[in-house]
């Protein structure tokens, strides 16, 4: 394992490099997930069983160098009935938390954090059918469409859906978004968790390396999100980082998949506590992206959030204290990375 400092010193050599324009000279989004919009269940009181960012919150991270916030939400609670309207008093709760992020000057990845699910049903199963999940992404892409920095991220972590079911419940969400004029930058998932060490796996139903291949975006104007943990299970539910190792190769293998395929790539979750192989192995994916800003648009560390207690070992909130190494570990990768780019493709492109 190399020293944080020899991996450190990596990552800002790397941000000198540039690459043919898939993305932009460095990539473009650097942030974390403000979780507490995902929590609880559908009928839960705002305030008490869920939450989204304050303002306070959201200037800390804006003020170290972030430039976007993954916004997690539950599905259920924004569309309490299949193919019926969204629920204004939530959609408000968003729009408003949206309207902060970008006052601060960052994008926001709008995330229907229900991992393949509604409810209990899986996306492509009656009643949440593929004309479900379109539905409601048309719904959802009207509110913001065209809007400047708002990301559309179609659903976190699908699991025990077959690869290419998948596949066509995203392209039917896909289609929905551009049929009613969206152009923003659409994140597409792979099932088995999305899960970057797997990528080119057959777990379920084909590999997404494979089946994936088949999105279909007439604008063109999407990338893959990937998630990895660099604990021994690939999980983020572990402090310590055995599979650092296994972490940093996967980023490697999806970096490698990307070149060969012509596509980007967003890494929409990853983690670890402070432990020594855990920050080393951070800062080699940073260094990963960062060398190979023609196909990594940026990533999104897991997480943050107004409720997120202190003992949390990946926690980065800002508490009374020391500032977390992993927040610090971010903003100096955030100021390594310097790219831009749009969220919205513009019209005639």
């Amino acid at each position: 394992m190399r020293t944080t400092q020899h991996l450190t010193a990596l990552l800002f050599a790397a941000a000198l490099i540039t690459s043919p324009a898939l993305a932009a000279e460095a990539p473009c989004y650097r942030g974390v997930n403000l979780s507490g919009g995902e929590y609880g269940e559908r009928g839960g009181t705002y305030g008490t069983n869920y939450t989204y960012p304050n303002e306070d919150t959201i200037s800390y991270f804006a003020e170290k160098g972030m430039t976007i916030i993954r916004l997690p939400f539950r599905w259920e609670r924004l569309q309490p009935a299949l193919g019926g309207r969204l629920d204004e008093d939530e959609l408000k709760r968003i729009k408003d938390t949206i309207g902060l992020i970008r006052k601060h000057g960052m994008a926001v990845l709008l995330d229907p954090h229900n991992f393949g699910y509604y409810d209990k049903t899986q996306v492509g199963t009656a009643p949440a059918t593929d004309a479900a999940f379109g539905d409601f992404w048309a719904r959802l892409a009207v509110e913001f469409a065209n809007q400047d920095g708002v990301l559309f991220g179609l659903m976190n972590e699908p699991h025990d859906i077959k690869a290419t079911d998948w596949l066509d419940a995203a392209n039917a969400a896909i289609r929905s978004i551009r049929a009613v004029g969206a152009r923003n930058l659409i994140l597409v998932p792979g099932t088995a968790w999305s899960g970057a060490g797997s990528w080119e796996k057959d777990v379920i139903g084909g590999a997404n390396g494979t089946v994936m291949l088949g999105v279909r975006d007439p604008l063109n104007f999407y990338a893959y999100e990937v998630h990895q943990y660099l604990d021994a299970d690939s999980s983020g539910t572990h402090p310590t980082c055995e599979g650092a190792g296994a972490a940093v190769a996967a980023i490697n293998g999806v970096t490698a998949w990307l070149k060969q395929n012509h596509k980007r790539g967003f890494l929409g979750e990853f983690g670890a506590s402070t432990d020594k192989d855990c920050m080393s192995g951070l800062t080699e994916i940073y260094a990963t992206m960062s060398g190979n800003s023609d196909v990594w648009l940026g990533w999104s560390y897991w997480a943050a959030g107004d409720w997120w207690p202190a003992d949390e070992p990946f926690n980065v909130q800002p508490r009374k204290g020391p500032e977390r190494p992993q927040m610090r570990l971010l903003a100096e990768a955030a100021k390594a990375d310097a790219g831009t780019c749009s969220a919205v493709k513009p019209a005639g492109k």
